[in-house]
């Protein structure tokens, strides 16, 4: 693992790191934001998963959740969205490729060697955190924004003994429904929509995932929010399965960093409640 960079920043360190990904077949670069800390003890883990064309730098640079993590001693972790490289397939679109791994393990060629994003999260990454950092991998909440909001909901509701938390901001919350989630899945999974179903937080929660409650901030002038995002169906879901769900529906707000950085100190909290010793 190389470090890229550190920077002292609301009372802890912003690092930003790179590693070959066994995966991905590629390098790899991701950021942790870690709190000062007493020598020998560890801090739980919040993973921010970034929506489409975004990098792990997207977040760290525009999010405004350090000062929030420093108060509740809580570690953040931002990956990128996609593996990368000369010889990664690529596509013209934004919404699918490079940028556009959608958190998925793509069983299609060409994109089968390269994009296994789901397992990269939930297995590759996470042991090299918990090797390199002060984690308590033993409380670890997710969130994300977008296509990223879809990773943290499909990833926690097929790990929640490893989840603790999970929240996202204007979440994809059924692929299986909407034109993102149509060409993504489509593409990496192949036409058989029930080999989608373990990637669409609405079906994982039909087909009876649960996890102990969901936050969902949403801004009500998001321009993807009628034909892409759907929220009202994962409240839905949420009600008929039993699952609380807090979504919250903001006046004004619209699918940009400057809607997410509002609302980020509120979900650290939010997560360090629940993620308590």
């Amino acid at each position: 693992m190389e470090q890229l960079s550190a920077n002292r920043s609301h009372g802890g360190t912003q690092f930003v790191h790179s590693h070959d990904s066994a995966e991905t077949g590629t390098p790899m670069t991701f950021s942790t934001f870690v709190p000062d800390h007493a020598p020998g003890a560890t801090l739980p883990v919040l993973w921010f998963l970034s929506g489409l064309t975004c990098t792990h730098a997207n977040v760290t640079e525009k999010g405004e959740f350090r000062a929030a993590c420093a108060e509740h001693g809580v570690i953040l972790v931002a990956p990128d969205t996609s593996p990368r490289g000369d010889d990664v397939p690529d596509d013209e679109g934004y919404d699918f490729g490079k940028g556009a791994g959608f958190y998925v393990d793509a069983t299609q060629e060409p994109w089968a060697k390269n994009f296994r994003m789901r397992s990269y999260i939930e297995r590759e990454l996470p042991a090299l955190v918990a090797e390199h950092f002060a984690a308590d991998m033993g409380r670890q909440g997710i969130t994300g924004h977008s296509m990223g909001g879809h990773g943290a909901l499909t990833i926690a509701l097929r790990n929640p003994s490893t989840f603790r938390s999970v929240s996202a901001f204007s979440p994809i919350v059924s692929p299986l429904d909407c034109p993102w989630g149509e060409k993504a899945l489509g593409g990496y999974l192949g036409p058989d929509k029930a080999a989608w179903r373990e990637y669409d937080a609405c079906a994982l929660i039909e087909d009876g995932a649960k996890v102990a409650d969901i936050l969902v901030d949403q801004g009500e002038a998001d321009g993807f929010l009628t034909d892409q995002l759907k929220i009202h169906l994962l409240g839905e879901a949420c009600a008929a399965a039993g699952i609380p769900a807090t979504i919250r529906m903001q006046p004004g707000y619209d699918h940009s960093y400057y809607f997410i950085s509002t609302f980020a100190a509120g979900h650290v909290a939010w997560h360090a409640a629940r993620l308590k010793a």
